[in-house]
């Protein structure tokens, strides 16, 4: 008998085994029948000889009325040629090989009754007449006494396919775990029986049959149903534990505090607050007033305000004696940061110098690109604490930079950060851990999964500010060229009504492998994706008089700097530019957005460059240009982008081509997930229920003491990896 523990090699054998383990990453019996069919084939209604249709996929029963084998001409080879009927009709199988090396010329003799499975195919031999055939088709001999239930029997049977690689076929699987099945030797259900019972489950071993070997397709739901919960539950249980413990944490509080700076900042404020701000203003304040770390999901599409209701956090946290962090992902959004801010802030933000508020503070800026004497400023004021607020990009998660009292985190895009990175500023606290506030505007699929798990706190700014325009977004496909001819007279109208337009290219095309972050093409190999470089001279023919500007990331900072300071000073008609404007850049009016090869972007990118138009009151309009034809995935993407500006909904559409990741690892698609059956966009009530399930059982029973199965299945679930990924998200 074999647990699920048990090492394969004991159970198959050390050939079988180190097949498994080389082709599949297979190591154990539970390992092997957690290894799921992908799919099932079912050979289904037995069809008459005379009915058949090329491309079908059919179950026949016959008799072998003829076995002949030939040689073949126009390649080295032998083929197995077995004509059957079933009096209505005649059917050639055809097996491809090597002489003498068939089982089928020994079982299948003239005389001999059989059912056989497959898709039918045709073909024209010398004589001119169309042959049907069935080419290595499954077959099974069926004797003359019951032949016509063992017929049906046989083609009911429901067949697993499981996923395979070249040199470990699906049916050496399938005997593998047919073995394995047969030897399996399970303890207690790890799931509590009441659990099982409220929730109307089967119990795992019958789980694992009714997967690998259904007898009915009820079976298999039952099973599959039984086996997704055990997903959610083991999980959910691994985040309840988490909760609790992020419960236990130390985190100053950092209550509202009336007539301090965030007060002063809100009676200046030009504007009034959206319900949406306000509304999660008040949650994220909430948080902050308590005693363990915040970690919230600020999700907002772009331009909907999501910058202010940080800024009234850092300012809350400011207040209360802290410092806070702003991470940005690139020197131009770190600079648009710092600007904006110090902008919204005024004299609030001259602490100790001519001019500065009676009750103000400082910003500081942080990036790779400094000279000495700025870096060494913005660190003694970071050090100090004399800078309550510390704008940067990656340069703040360097050893050498401190802070006095670091009390919350803010990450700009984190889809640009990795949890490494994140969990870096967290460090610079002692005795305890920031607040954290991550912004975004369209969620990574793993994101998406850790909300939908419901392990991180989300807010949803859904409302824009007033005088804010919506976007409109229009595919330019290649069988419309009359679109693309369009595109370049919008933008000359535009230019001659006193507006500026953006136009986005993958790469810089100075050479192969420069910057982009294009994904590659999806339907082979194509040319490569447009570069400024390459597209620049071909703009000034078809702009000819419009000031056109180039930004990319190879540019000197001083340089990108100065070309934002012209467009933004309505100096340049035309940004052709990289992806470096996909984040923070503000230029009210900008109107349109053209982006190039559009279907080299991902859903999260196409969504962030058009957030750059229609950032004030005028207008905005997005072109993506493509020649993905339509149909295909690429196309897919861009239409869906062009369908809406929801950027929870486009999150949801790169979580199903993408998937999830590992919920409970660092992979940020789906090629290591710990989910093999659930799936978010079918399960979210699973996930759900099993939430409510495992917060009530930790809560009874937090080190699982009185489950020791359960322990057993998340410690094999959780190794010391995903602990480690865990206790820092």
């Amino acid at each position: 008998m074999a647990t699920l523990d048990e090492p394969l090699r004991k159970v198959l054998g050390d050939k079988t085994a180190n097949a498994l383990k080389k082709g599949l990453d297979l190591h154990t019996v539970g390992d092997l029948l957690h290894h799921y069919p992908r799919r099932y084939a079912h050979r289904g209604e037995l069809t008459q000889l005379s009915g058949l249709q090329d491309g079908e996929h059919v179950t026949v029963m016959a008799e072998v009325v003829k076995v002949q084998g030939r040689s073949l001409t126009r390649s080295p080879g032998y083929v197995l040629e077995i004509t059957v009927t079933d009096g209505t009709g005649e059917l050639k199988l055809s097996f491809f090989g090597r002489k003498g090396s068939y089982r089928p010329e020994k079982e299948l003799s003239p005389g001999t009754r059989g059912l056989f499975a497959g898709k039918i195919s045709t073909y024209v031999p010398r004589s001119g007449r169309t042959v049907r055939q069935l080419a290595h088709p499954q077959y099974k001999v069926v004797h003359e006494k019951g032949a016509e239930e063992a017929a049906q029997e046989w083609a009911d049977e429901i067949i697993p396919i499981y996923p395979s690689t070249k040199s470990l076929p699906i049916e050496a699987i399938s005997t593998s775990v047919e073995t394995v099945l047969d030897q399996l030797d399970l303890p207690d259900d790890p799931m509590p029986d009441a659990l099982l019972r409220r929730r109307h489950l089967i119990g795992l071993r019958e789980a694992y049959e009714g997967i690998h070997r259904p007898r009915t397709w009820d079976e298999l739901g039952r099973a599959k149903a039984r086996l997704k919960w055990d997903e959610a539950f083991v999980v959910q249980v691994a985040l309840a534990q988490r909760r609790v413990a992020a419960a236990s944490l130390p985190a100053k509080p950092r209550p509202p505090s009336f007539g301090g700076l965030q007060s002063e900042f809100d009676a200046r404020l030009p504007f009034e607050l959206t319900e949406g701000q306000r509304q999660v203003g008040d949650e994220i304040a909430a948080d902050l007033a308590e005693h363990h770390p915040m970690h919230r999901l600020l999700q907002g599409d772009v331009g909907a305000g999501k910058t202010v209701v940080a800024l009234r956090a850092m300012l809350q946290v400011v207040d209360g004696g802290g410092q806070a962090a702003l991470l940005a992902p690139t020197e131009v959004l770190a600079q648009q940061h710092y600007r904006s801010i110090t902008g919204m802030l005024g004299d609030l933000a001259q602490a100790g110098r001519i001019g500065g508020a009676e009750h103000a503070t400082r910003v500081a800026l942080l990036t790779g690109s400094q000279g000495a004497k700025a870096r060494k400023e913005a660190l003694l004021e970071a050090a100090s604490g004399a800078a309550g607020i510390v704008v940067g990009t990656h340069a703040l998660l360097q050893e050498t930079v401190q802070f006095a009292d670091l009390g919350l985190v803010v990450v700009d895009e984190q889809h640009r950060f990795g949890v490494e990175q994140r969990d870096a500023l967290r460090e610079k606290v002692d005795g305890g851990r920031p607040h954290v506030l991550v912004m975004t505007a369209t969620p990574i699929p793993r994101t998406v999964a850790m909300t939908v798990f419901g392990d991180l706190e989300t807010s949803v700014l859904g409302q824009l500010p007033a005088g804010r325009s919506q976007i409109q977004t229009h595919v330019v496909p290649p069988e419309k060229p009359a679109f693309l001819a369009r595109t370049w007279e919008r933008i000359k109208e535009e230019a001659a009504n006193g507006r500026q337009v953006y136009i986005v290219c993958p790469r810089i095309g100075e050479q192969e492998g420069d910057e982009g972050d294009a994904v590659a093409a999806e339907d082979g190999d194509r040319r490569s994706p447009l570069g400024i470089m390459e597209v620049l001279p071909k703009l000034e023919e078809l702009l000819d008089g419009l000031r056109i500007g180039v930004l990319h990331g190879k540019l000197h900072p001083d340089e990108k700097d100065a070309v934002m300071r012209r467009f933004t000073a309505r100096e340049l008609d035309v940004l052709l530019a990289t992806t470096v404007i996909e984040v923070g850049v503000d230029v009210p009016n900008a109107t349109v957005m053209v982006i190039m090869d559009a279907d080299r972007f991902g859903v999260s990118q196409l969504h962030q460059l058009r957030g750059r138009v229609g950032r004030g009151s005028l207008h905005g309009l997005c072109l993506l240009v493509t020649d993905a034809a339509a149909g295909g995935k690429a196309r897919e993407r861009l239409d869906a982008v062009a369908s809406t500006t929801d950027g929870f909904k486009l999150s949801r559409l790169d979580l199903e081509q993408r998937r999830e990741g590992d919920v409970l690892g660092a992979a940020q698609a789906g090629r290591s997930s710990s989910l093999r059956l659930l799936t978010l966009q079918r399960d979210e009530d699973v996930i759900r229920d099993a939430r409510e399930e495992a917060t009530a059982l930790v809560e009874a029973d937090p080190d699982l003491s009185d489950h020791p199965g359960l322990a057993t299945v998340l410690t094999s679930l959780l190794d010391e990896e995903r602990a480690d990924f865990l206790e820092k998200t």
